[in-house]
């Protein structure tokens, strides 16, 4: 049976931050569902496109629509063995669904690898997770992480900080990084050509 991976995502989740990892696991032959509070097999989320083109903070675009392949009700967190919170603005609100923080919290408590990126990070944050942990995230996000008792670490935006099963990323770009460093952590070892 493959292993399974869930993502935890809402409307505007970042295009880029869900569509890319999803597709790759899949391709690496994981079982990957996608999953939204509120919403079950087959519905569609918004997706943003955000972009870094000179300004203090990202600019946002319309992505695609991006459908969820399992029931946010149907979650058990015991039968995944890892967990990804992309980012984009889903985070701020989906961190507010006491069953989000719990699954959260299932995959901390058993030591399961978990990859987060960009804002995803609130979503930790909210979970009461990251006392003492290692990570990045959107520099926005920073602040959180240390009033949440974590240690915030900027780094570059194609750069990751990998504390233990923890895989962060400050956004996007560093998805070559932030992905060989997951499937590290997952134990997938993936040879080049």
């Amino acid at each position: 049976m493959a292993r399974k991976i869930l993502f935890l995502v809402g409307d505007f989740v970042e295009d880029y931050e869900v569509m890319v990892p999803f597709q790759a696991l899949k391709m690496l032959g994981f079982e990957v569902h996608a999953v939204c509070p509120g919403k079950r097999t087959g519905q569609r989320i918004r997706t943003a496109v955000h972009d870094f083109e000179g300004d203090q903070t990202y600019s946002e675009k319309p992505g695609h629509n991006f459908t969820l392949n399992y029931s946010f009700d149907e979650v058990d967190p015991t039968q995944y063995h890892a967990l990804v919170v992309p980012g984009g603005r889903a985070p701020e609100y989906i961190r507010r669904e006491p069953r989000v923080l719990e699954i959260v919290r299932h995959f901390f408590e058993m030591g399961k690898p978990v990859a987060a990126i960009c804002h995803g990070l609130q979503v930790l944050t909210a979970a009461g997770v990251m006392k003492g942990r290692r990570a990045t995230a959107y520099p926005a996000v920073g602040p959180e992480l240390t009033l949440a008792g974590a240690q915030y670490e900027e780094v570059p935006v194609d750069q990751v900080v990998v504390d233990g099963n923890l895989v962060t990323a400050p956004a996007w770009p560093a998805h070559p990084t932030w992905l060989a460093q997951f499937l590290e952590v997952l134990g997938v070892r993936v040879e080049g050509v």
